[in-house]
């Protein structure tokens, strides 16, 4: 290897690093000292590139490691006993993936890339003992864990009290906050994901998700091109939601 070669090999695997990551606000290094950093760095065995419609776990594969999300979207979904799928989430950059098997040692659910990407594949045994060792890290990584219960708690709010349109108005905005934590535009949001799959996700049916989106479009709430919905009246989305929880 030439001397430019190694020194480009050498930037490219320091961009990779926690230490160095734009994600390290959002992801497991957050609140964690440059030591503690890299130990953490030190355990992450590989970078794993995911091409957009492969999986990066399916149901029933055992637990080996967690992944965080470098670059990408992925859908998360279960199996019913019917063998219909049931979108559980919608994962990007920063997040955690695996969570689900911690409890059992093997995933009740399936991530599909939805675009191509790249993930931080993090060993579960390793961090098991990192996580006994610094408190730091254990603190974080429990935030991670019962912000996912929370998400959880008011999906399950949404979809047993909400109504169609305030279903919808709650998922743009909650993905708007998502990127805009993630230094994106909060209100030009380029959907990787069909409308089936939102509709999967929210409880409701294709011709619904397309209606209220055509009712939100037509109050000039937002401008529909394709997959990218552009948000033009963000508060009035938020006073929808907020008025049906202050109910």
């Amino acid at each position: 290897m030439t001397d430019a070669a190694a020194v480009s090999t050498f930037q490219e695997d320091l961009k990779k690093r926690c230490s160095t990551c734009s994600l390290r606000h959002l992801c497991l290094p957050l609140g964690l000292d440059s030591d503690d950093i890299k130990r953490l760095d030190d355990i992450i065995s590989q970078r794993r590139k995911v091409p957009a419609g492969q999986h990066l776990f399916r149901v029933g594969d055992s637990l080996r490691s967690l992944a965080a999300v470098r670059t990408g979207f992925f859908k998360v979904y279960e199996l019913g006993a019917d063998g219909r799928e049931q979108v559980s989430g919608f994962q990007t950059e920063g997040d955690l993936l695996g969570l689900d098997a911690i409890s059992g040692g093997a995933h009740r659910g399936s991530a599909l890339a939805l675009v191509d990407a790249e993930v931080c594949a993090i060993p579960f045994d390793r961090l098991e003992g990192l996580l006994a060792e610094m408190p730091g890290l254990q603190r974080r990584f429990h935030a991670i864990l019962s912000g996912t219960i929370v998400a959880n708690q008011t999906l399950m709010m949404m979809l047993g009290t909400m109504r169609a349109e305030h279903r919808l108005a709650t998922f743009l905005l909650d993905l708007s906050a998502r990127l805009g934590a993630r230094g994106r535009s909060p209100t030009l949001l380029h959907l990787p994901m069909s409308r089936e799959d939102i509709g999967n996700y929210l409880g409701l049916k294709l011709e619904t998700v397309s209606r209220v989106l055509s009712h939100f479009r037509d109050q000039g709430l937002i401008k529909v091109a394709g997959r990218t919905i552009e948000i033009r009246r963000i508060d009035a989305l938020r006073a929808l939601v907020s008025g049906v929880l202050r109910h």
